[in-house]
């Protein structure tokens, strides 16, 4: 079967690369002594509460590897056993406008044949992690992230690009307060890092009884929430077999690659449905991206066989409430089927992971990897169902054509 690539393409994983005062233009003065952007020989790094994060190794963004840089380690074909570093290093470019600001990725988005995109920031992936000892801090540098965000890039542009505000729940009022705030200013969807929360009393999990407030405002919003993969929370339990030469993510061991695996997912899934939250709220819509695929099948196993030993511990069948409340986006070098065969067509979206050097140089790369899709399951994958999760009209002419 020859296959169908024509369909109107909404990318639900790409980036954005903040700009180094993201974190710290709206920052309260209170504050400012906790964040700094650091000169270390020629590298730069970003200080948190006088430590040195390195997870991101150049977290200003002007010198990036390309899209694309690592697609050969991702696919598998990578004969040369070259480290990610070393693959980066060969095709480091410095940040252009596409990469900053909303307009330029239009002009992108148009060159590369996608119609719209959810858009994610870069920087968040290191600020709950590395701020979570200081809740309030914490609270305050997401607030001045988001507040960037809509300075410079709005929460949607041009009814194409959707930005996604991120909520931190580890002080439940900030996070409400932060709920509205996003709302305010035209927010589509929202970002939560998929794993426990901590305030000053330590850590929890957010979908106990205590966080309601919240996913009760988000289920009235009609506010779809993205869980996108960030900095593994599991650090400790990981340094505990392996004390790390580094934290940046690039030069992490075999070890680690194997041992995090997809845990924060699905732990993160695992306590929305067994601690309750999306049976008392069953209309949240909730979508996991850039977390890959393959931990689908392994968990639907748990839940079944975890379903009939002790039923009475479930407030609902587990893979019942799987297939009504969540959406997946498995890595583009994964498997749509493995979405497909446990969740359903409905429920599986495309995303490039432009413009990370871990994504496709661009989106309609994927079409090398396709698993062979029909003409209406292309229409879905590659952008209706993505267009369903966030309420917007499909574009597939034979469902137009039935409405």
């Amino acid at each position: 079967m020859t296959q169908f690539t024509d369909a109107p393409i909404f990318d639900a994983d790409q980036h954005m690369y903040e700009t180094p005062d993201a974190l710290t233009k709206y920052l309260p003065e209170k504050y400012k002594s906790a964040v700094h952007f650091v000169q270390l020989g020629r590298q730069t790094r970003i200080s948190i509460l006088g430590k040195i994060r390195d997870y991101i190794p150049n977290p200003t963004f002007d010198k990036v590897a390309a899209p694309g840089a690592w697609e050969a380690f991702f696919a598998a074909e990578n004969h040369e056993g070259k480290t990610l570093t070393e693959m980066a290093r060969e095709r480091v470019m410095d940040a252009i406008p596409s990469f900053r600001a909303p307009e330029p990725r239009i002009d992108s988005l148009n060159a590369q044949g996608v119609q719209e995109a959810l858009i994610y920031p870069t920087l968040a992936n290191l600020v709950e992690h590395s701020a979570s000892e200081d809740p309030e801090l914490c609270s305050a540098m997401i607030h001045a992230l988001n507040r960037w965000m809509v300075e410079t890039w709005g929460f949607t542009h041009e009814n194409r690009l959707f930005m996604t505000p991120v909520i931190n729940l580890g002080l439940v009022d900030e996070g409400l307060r932060e709920l509205e705030y996003v709302l305010e200013n035209g927010a589509k969807a929202i970002l939560i890092k998929p794993a426990p929360v901590r305030n000053w009393k330590g850590w929890r999990s957010p979908a106990l009884p205590e966080f309601d407030p919240f996913w009760r405002e988000v289920e009235a919003a009609n506010l779809p929430v993205v869980l996108h993969a960030s900095q593994p929370p599991l650090d400790d339990y990981i340094n505990m077999w392996e004390p790390p030469n580094s934290q940046v993510f690039t030069e992490m061991s075999a070890f680690r690659w194997i041992a995090l695996g997809h845990r924060e997912i699905t732990d993160m899934i695992t306590s929305l449905i067994t601690h309750g939250t999306f049976t008392r709220f069953p209309k949240l819509r909730v979508a996991s991206i850039e977390n890959g695929s393959a931990w689908l099948q392994p968990l639907f196993h748990d839940y079944q066989d975890f379903y009939k030993k002790m039923p009475q511990a479930f407030p609902e069948h587990p893979i019942d409430v799987f297939r009504r409340n969540i959406w997946v986006s498995p890595f583009w070098e994964g498997s749509v089927a493995d979405v497909v065969e446990t969740v359903g067509w409905d429920r599986v979206m495309f995303g490039s992971d432009f413009p990370h050097p871990e994504g496709l140089e661009e989106p309609k790369g994927f079409f090398r990897y396709a698993e062979g899709m029909d003409e209406k399951r292309t229409y879905d994958f590659m952008g209706d169902n993505a267009r369903r999760f966030l309420g917007l009209p499909v574009r597939n002419p034979a469902e137009l054509a039935v409405a």
